[in-house]
């Protein structure tokens, strides 16, 4: 009778003390037919980040966690590295599962998440990709709102990252072949992989299946560096696709124009743009990313 398959899922951390207990949980408490390898990359974090790590490293050694799967193998290093891609990008180098998974260090997998992906992948040897759907969170755990995810369509994919990274997993064979994320990519490199991996290989969605749960705070990257991604999304795009959907400048004046008159905050994107002029869009694209 075949092993069952082992998954490995990374989390990169830094000084999320106060939410990794509740990711670490959600990880090691996946039950199901398979062997669970856990890697935390943590990057020297100052606050109580290592010891609820070692935590929970003595209460797996001590059989004292209820374990749901076939076994748990707690893997964690705390050493400087050069940001998140980087530390994600090791931990899948380390890793010995046949499928990975990715969670932030205050994200974190609702029950049965990892089962519902190893099945699915169990099912259909030809997919190398599989997602599910996702909640954004708040600090305390509440959903704020759904993500919107959408099947895979690699030409809609340009428009947007419809692709929730917590919810997504991937065959270990793909990484091998494509190497990792871009570590010169601070904000899209979830993204820029999705494009990478569509490119070559089959990638599905699991509509309905509520997988993780990414939460959002003022201090989070997503909210606190949105001018960034947008920049960082427009390159990836114009890099894999030629030219770059207006939908994203539009997005990103969007954005700047809720920044400079939050009283638009009740009126739908539509009716900012209209009151753009296009000739000013036009400019914006030429000079900042040199598309006409």
């Amino acid at each position: 009778m075949p092993e069952p398959m082992k998954i490995t899922v990374v989390t990169p951390s830094f000084n999320q003390g106060r939410f990794i207990e509740e990711t670490i949980k959600s990880v090691i408490s996946q039950e199901g037919d398979f062997f669970l390898e856990y890697i935390i990359m943590d990057a020297v974090s100052t606050d109580e980040t290592v010891e609820v790590i070692k935590k929970y490293e003595r209460l797996l050694e001590k059989n004292k966690f209820p374990v749901k799967c076939k076994g748990v193998k707690l893997i964690w290093k705390s050493e400087k590295d050069k940001g998140q891609t980087h530390a994600v990008n090791k931990g899948f180098t380390l890793a010995t599962g046949e499928i990975l998974g990715w969670v932030n260090s205050d994200d974190t997998y609702q029950p049965g998440a990892i089962s519902k992906a190893f099945e699915y992948f169990k099912k259909n040897k030809d997919v190398m990709m599989v997602y599910g759907e996702g909640y954004y969170i708040d600090k305390a755990g509440k959903a704020l709102g759904k993500f919107d995810s959408k099947p895979f369509d690699f030409a809609l994919l340009a428009e947007r990252c419809y692709i929730f990274q917590p919810a997504a997993f991937i065959r270990t064979a793909v990484f091998k072949k494509l190497g990792g994320l871009d570590e010169s990519l601070h904000m899209c490199m979830d993204y820029e992989y999705w494009i990478r991996i569509g490119k070559e290989y089959r990638v599905e969605y699991l509509p309905g299946e509520h997988l993780a749960n990414s939460r959002v705070y003022a201090e989070t990257k997503t909210l606190s560096r949105t001018p960034e991604a947008y920049e960082e999304g427009i390159k990836v795009v114009r890099k894999y696709y030629g030219k770059v959907p207006d939908a994203w400048f539009y997005g990103l004046a969007h954005y700047s124009a809720l920044r400079s008159f939050p009283r638009l905050s009740g009126i739908k994107p539509v009716l900012i743009l209209l009151t753009m002029s296009g000739y000013v869009l036009k400019k914006a694209k030429t000079m900042l990313f040199g598309q006409r």
